[in-house]
């Protein structure tokens, strides 16, 4: 039987009408599911009226919240495709993904009315015919989401798209300076909360907090997996590791999901005379490894910490960790889910020994189809059937894998993917530099922060002024922190920057 992931949430309403869905803990506003839906089907008997259809992009550059669950939910309802929008991106980067999707419609937040703004006065620039803005004031040529919803009819609008067609394209920054438009269907997303839901350790009756970015995969698939089992999902429109520690006790959250960095400000947060005793169990933690005396310390909490590792390619799922491996084997991210395959292997394509390192590789019915509008990336994406992650590991006898490298060259900053090509590509852009290579390097803050290495014409040019160029070019969690001169940037003979030998040259931290 193929799903329509939007019809999922009318069969919750159905099964436990009464039970509590959601909980925005800014607004204080609590839904049932039967709520919910009902908005949910405004919101599709709305975007139907505007002519939106099947395969028609929308996008959403939305925070954390009601508008952002109901909205996707309705998208997928009339078979159309979500486009969540990374909301730390400036209008630049945001004109790009909008105009290669093509997406008619931009529901966002009064936070990005500015950029919202500035988009529409570049014409047509993009695609977008019609703006919705959620809160505050609404900016001319944009419709007020509220009175736009009320006007709608909660009936049960008729479901379009399953299987194979388009649920959600998914951007991620690119190798070659361009964001990837990942693309999946609700049938890879039914598998992703299949594996999901056979691997972790929900529970009738959780409670999830959720203060992720829902335009993330990490924080979207576990969300909608809350939908899937009839949990509670508590919402954070940003997160604040004091605010988080007063949701936990007031709505007796018993899961969530946090990167590293936040389990730091967590437990920096942490009063044993309020929080001890907390009915917070376990948490899922992803986007770097997570310390060993990180994991040792929330154990003393009685709290677990289970390591993910997955991508957006993946819909998220790929190896997770549990209960008493979590410590026994604390640096490992675990096994495979349950209906994924993982394979390590040598360049050859042959199978590593154990322990031995190599590449990741991942198979299941939740991988991607493909790049949107990127069929050669695809192809040395995908093959065979499997995704070819770049990331390099291990994998023991037992079949547990630890992660040894990055993502080609990526790093990771604040949790967020930030692929040095694309701000050499903008550094490149300034008339004074003439060679540019970027490294991340530690950051007390952010656990990795990017590091300019530029060769320049002018030698007036300042570690300032390099630093300047990035901004507005990029979001703020990719602008250049720290910025080194040099003659010559290393490279192999093919041309290829020697990033290795970069990070053996500046260790030193951004801050």
């Amino acid at each position: 039987m193929t799903v329509n992931i939007g019809d999922l949430l009318r069969r919750r309403a159905h099964h436990d009408p009464d039970h509590e869905a959601l909980v925005e803990s800014a607004s204080g506003r609590r839904l049932n599911y039967r709520e919910l839906n009902a908005r949910s089907n405004r919101v599709a008997n709305g975007l139907g009226a505007l002519g939106v259809g099947k395969g028609d992009r929308v996008a959403l550059l939305l925070m954390n919240g009601t508008e952002f669950v109901e909205s996707f939910y309705a998208i997928a309802k009339i078979g159309a495709v979500n486009v969540p929008l990374n909301w730390r991106l400036v209008a630049e980067e945001l004109e790009f993904i909008l105009a290669d999707a093509g997406a008619t419609v931009l529901v966002h937040s009064v936070e990005f009315a500015g950029i919202a703004a500035e988009l529409r006065s570049r014409g047509d620039a993009t695609a977008i015919e019609y703006w919705i803005q959620v809160g505050g004031d609404t900016e001319e040529g944009a419709s007020d989401y509220d009175d736009w919803l009320a006007a709608q009819s909660d009936a049960e609008p008729e479901l379009a798209g399953s299987g194979e067609d388009l649920l959600f394209i998914m951007y991620t920054s690119g190798t070659t300076g361009l964001p990837k438009g990942v693309m999946h269907t609700h049938e890879t997303v039914m598998w992703a909360m299949h594996t999901v839901a056979a691997t972790t350790d929900f529970r009738v009756d959780d409670r999830f907090l959720n203060s992720l970015p829902m335009f993330h995969v990490a924080a979207l698939t576990p969300c909608l997996c809350v939908v899937y089992r009839g949990l509670t999902l508590v919402i954070m429109r940003a997160f604040d590791p004091n605010e988080a520690w007063k949701q936990i006790e007031a709505e007796r959250i018993t899961t969530t999901l946090l990167v590293p960095a936040m389990l730091q400000f967590m437990l920096a947060a942490y009063d044993a005379e309020r929080h001890a005793g907390s009915t917070l169990r376990w948490v899922m933690s992803g986007a770097a490894p997570v310390p060993l005396e990180l994991i040792k310390t929330y154990a003393s909490m009685d709290i677990e910490i289970h390591q993910v590792y997955g991508l957006t390619e993946t819909c998220g799922p790929a190896c997770l960790i549990t209960g008493e491996d979590a410590l026994a084997r604390a640096g490992s991210t675990g096994r495979a889910f349950f209906h994924t395959d993982v394979r390590v292997v040598r360049d050859d394509g042959s199978d590593c020994d154990p322990d031995e390192p190599g590449e990741v590789l991942v198979s299941g019915p939740h991988i991607m189809t493909g790049y949107w509008n990127r069929p050669e990336a695809t192809a040395d994406a995908v093959i065979d059937g499997w995704l070819h992650t770049g990331d390099v590991a291990t994998m023991d006898d037992d079949g547990f894998v630890t992660i040894v490298d990055r993502i080609k060259d990526m790093l990771i900053s604040g949790g967020e993917n930030v692929y040095p090509a694309e701000i050499e590509n903008v550094l490149l852009g300034h008339p004074a530099i003439v060679d540019a290579a970027v490294i991340g390097v530690p950051s007390t803050k952010w656990g990795e922060s990017p590091l300019a290495v530029v060769v320049v014409t002018d030698e007036a040019l300042t570690a300032e002024d390099v630093m300047e160029h990035t901004r507005g070019k990029l979001a703020p969690f990719k602008t250049v922190k720290r910025v080194e001169f040099v003659t010559e940037i290393p490279r192999n003979p093919s041309g290829k920057i020697l990033k290795r030998e970069l990070r053996q040259r500046y260790p030193e931290p951004a801050d």
